[in-house]
């Protein structure tokens, strides 16, 4: 699970924020290739907006996004 402090997240951000990418460029990449997912849809977007109670998938890593409370 990811916790964010605002109303979202680029979907590049996250999978370099967790590590499943050593830098911004690979995670850009991964996701143009069609290797992500976002709530079960493979998505091309690198900065689609990523919100609460998103569930991102790649290489067989679940993340669930989640805000955090204030």
């Amino acid at each position: 699970m990811l916790e964010i402090s605002g109303d979202n997240i680029e979907l590049y951000k996250v999978l370099k924020l967790e590590g499943l990418c050593h830098s911004g460029g690979a995670a850009k990449l991964a996701i143009s290739e069609g290797l992500v997912s976002v709530n079960g849809n493979i998505e091309t977007r690198k900065r689609k907006k990523i919100v609460d109670g998103d569930l991102i998938e790649f290489e067989q890593t679940a993340i669930v996004v989640k805000q955090k409370s204030p």
